[in-house]
């Protein structure tokens, strides 16, 4: 076994757990609000999301050319593209994969640890661009086309999606909560979380149609690496021309996402669900709706947005559109702070990664980065055990958390028995 498979075998099984934590981060995206309305119990939820992943990942794959062509360029030094995709331009094309994706997994945990709804998609294509700036090759800043390169099919959306999916949301829960004005709550609620269950498997489906997609395309881009300087590097694969995903890699993200989401991000789900609006009914429909619209019209446009950003702003616009509605702009400002910083802070870990993975000689700098990532994920896991948030308290009062700086229960005891 060569060393260029050995590497192809860590980036694929690494680009598998990439999309596994992807399942799980993004759950909460199609399900926190119908968990908190009650209208699914957070088991069922999160079975019914996973299956949909599971179906959406076959729908399309725009998303996932959009990753394999519209993001890394192999150049020579003064920028100009290389004439000649060799071996050796495929090695480092796989270590590059390798270490973006590497660097997009420790964030993914990390702000899942910290309970907060971070963008995977940027934290993938941040790893990425930070692996790829650091060895040399190129990023492809602005393709051919206005709305090409990571300019108009990353960036762009990430702007602009939120802010559309949360007025599109706020239009609609007013409109919801207008035209049922006067009619008895329980009617109301009970209707809407029928409709809820409907918009959110559509938000699901969705979700395996955009974010399924970018894991495939990297995995596609890992095997053009690989495939360089063979005969099949023109013909297999074409570097600048991919127009096809294999059948196996399509099949392997979606079981992976689907798995992830069944697994469920319970830390995430609680923010969505129960940390940014106390939501009812009415409004996560309107939320999930407004997603599931804006979600679906990317994919097929090939817009590799974050479904995490256009979740929170529709979550947001419904808690601004429902008259009285209540929303923690502290909570809020939290999350945005997570996605200003996701792209350059995973861009940071993946360059730090490819400077591992390609300066150690021979095939212990890959494993080294591998094992790095290994160790960190154990890490984290075990910090999140010490308070765990699952199916049985997702759904605990917001407010009721205990205050960190306030006095234990303890000391607390001892206080009082003092006095007396």
């Amino acid at each position: 076994m060569n060393s260029e498979l050995v590497i192809l075998i860590l980036v694929i099984v690494t680009a598998l757990a990439f999309d596994f934590t992807n399942g799980f981060h993004d759950t909460g995206n199609a399900m926190a609000t119908s968990i908190a309305t009650g209208a699914l119990q957070p088991k069922t939820a999160v079975t019914v999301s996973a299956l949909l992943n599971l179906v959406g990942a076959f729908l399309s794959v725009e998303v996932a050319l959009t990753v394999t062509n519209a993001v890394i360029k192999i150049q020579n030094p003064d920028g100009s593209p290389k004439a000649e995709f060799t071996a050796d331009h495929g090695r480092a094309l796989l270590i590059i994969v390798m270490a973006g994706l590497i660097g997009g997994i420790i964030w993914n945990l990390l702000t899942w640890l910290l309970g907060l709804p971070s963008s995977s998609s940027h934290a993938l294509f941040g790893g990425m661009i930070g692996a790829a700036l650091v060895s040399g090759a190129g990023v492809v800043w602005i393709g051919h086309g206005k709305l090409d390169g990571v300019i108009g099919k990353v960036i762009m959306p990430a702007l602009f999606s939120p802010v559309i999916a949360g007025i599109v949301a706020a239009v609609g829960t007013f409109a919801i909560f207008r035209i049922v004005a006067g009619v008895a709550v329980r009617f109301t609620e009970a209707g809407f979380r029928w409709g809820q269950i409907g918009s959110a498997s559509l938000v699901s489906l969705a979700h395996g149609t955009n974010d399924a997609q970018k894991t495939m395309g990297v995995i596609t881009l890992a095997l053009i690496g690989y495939s360089a300087g063979t005969p099949d590097s023109t013909g297999f694969f074409a570097w600048h021309d991919t127009q096809a995903v294999p059948l196996w890699v399509k099949v392997a993200c979606a079981v992976a996402i689907a798995a992830g989401t069944y697994l469920g991000g319970w830390r995430i789900i609680r923010t969505l669900g129960k940390g940014l609006v106390e939501i009812s009914s009415p409004q996560g429909m309107a939320a999930e709706s407004s997603s599931a619209t804006i979600i679906l019209a990317s994919s097929h446009l090939g817009f590799a947005l974050s479904t995490t950003h256009v979740a929170t702003g529709s979550i947001l616009g419904s808690g601004v559109g429902k008259p009285g509605g209540r929303v923690r702009w502290n909570v809020a400002l939290r999350m945005v702070s997570a996605w200003v910083i996701t792209l350059p802070a995973a861009g940071l870990f993946g360059a730090l990664m490819w400077v591992i993975a390609a300066k150690i000689p021979t095939l212990a700098g890959p494993l080294v980065a591998f094992a790095i990532l290994c160790g960190l994920a154990g890490y984290m896991y075990l910090r999140a055990q010490q308070q765990k948030v699952d199916h049985t308290n997702v759904n605990a009062d917001w407010e009721g958390e205990p205050d960190p700086a306030a006095p234990s229960a303890d000391t607390i005891a001892r206080s009082e028995a003092w006095k007396l």
